[in-house]
């Protein structure tokens, strides 16, 4: 794999394994890193799935404000627009647009747009010690990175806002009962689980999942028409690939389907 200089990858098996790799600063997200994280999607040279998790005792500690320097503190506003608009939110859109599906694994804590970045997963798994924060309150600024859309959808506008104003703490165990992520787990488990379900995904029929994901997003946003529309746009696409053949193939013979991503 290529190498980077705030990220780590590794292929395993048919799963991408990208690491934020900042651990001396909680991996906080420079402009260097969501450059990094954007490169690396582009190509996922044949994986099948994504799995994102931080390195050492952080997911994501939020945009690293230090690295950016005295600007950002002076000129914050435009300092911010722009490093959201050329650096942080092409790599939230390159997470949210690929033809695979994503699994994150939120280690310790994911705050700002590490929170964004951990709840971009399809399946967000969170160890018993991480937390999300959205903390810009408390320094007179808003969310951002996609974490206003996120969080509305996830759990509700008083949920969401609650969050947002409040700038409260919110843990793996509350983020599981709110729905906010798919599952809590102890610290020493979290990779393994978290890879053992990556690892069915990428044996999955990859172009159904794909197409399930943007359906998802539409749904969102989109009418019931649209939806209908969607739906049946993506069950043509499916409809015609070598999965599907080997998925009918495999019910008429009473057999588990072996899919190939094709």
């Amino acid at each position: 794999m290529a190498d980077y200089e705030t990220i780590l990858t590794e292929r395993k098996g048919d799963v991408l394994v990208v690491t934020l790799n900042r651990p001396e600063r909680l991996n906080a997200a420079s402009l260097q890193m969501a450059d990094d994280l954007s490169v690396a999607l582009y190509d996922l040279q044949g994986a099948r799935a994504l799995l994102i998790t931080g390195a050492g005792r952080a997911f994501c500690s939020g945009a690293d404000l230090q690295a950016r320097g005295a600007d950002s503190a002076v000129k914050g506003g435009d300092a911010s627009h722009r490093a959201l608009m050329n650096h942080y939110n092409p790599a939230l859109s390159q997470i949210m647009r690929l033809n695979v599906p994503v699994v994150t694994a939120v280690n310790g804590p994911a705050a700002g747009v590490g929170c964004s970045i951990g709840l971009s997963g399809d399946f967000v798994f969170a160890g018993r010690s991480a937390y999300f924060l959205q903390a810009f309150v408390n320094i007179g600024l808003v969310p951002d990175g996609g974490s206003t859309w996120l969080l509305t959808r996830a759990i509700g506008k008083a949920r969401a806002t609650r969050m947002m104003m409040l700038g409260e703490r919110i843990g793996a165990e509350q983020a599981e009962d709110w729905g906010l992520i798919h599952k809590a787990v102890d610290d020493d488990r979290l990779m393994d689980e978290a890879l053992a379900l990556a690892t069915r995904l990428a044996a999955g029929p990859t172009v159904a999942l794909a197409t399930m994901r943007r359906n998802i997003m539409t749904a969102l946003d989109g009418t019931f028409d649209e939806v209908l529309r969607a739906e049946a746009e993506g069950q043509r696409i499916a409809g015609g690939t070598q999965d599907a053949r080997e998925g009918g193939l495999s019910f008429l013979q009473k057999r588990k389907p072996e899919f190939k991503g094709q």
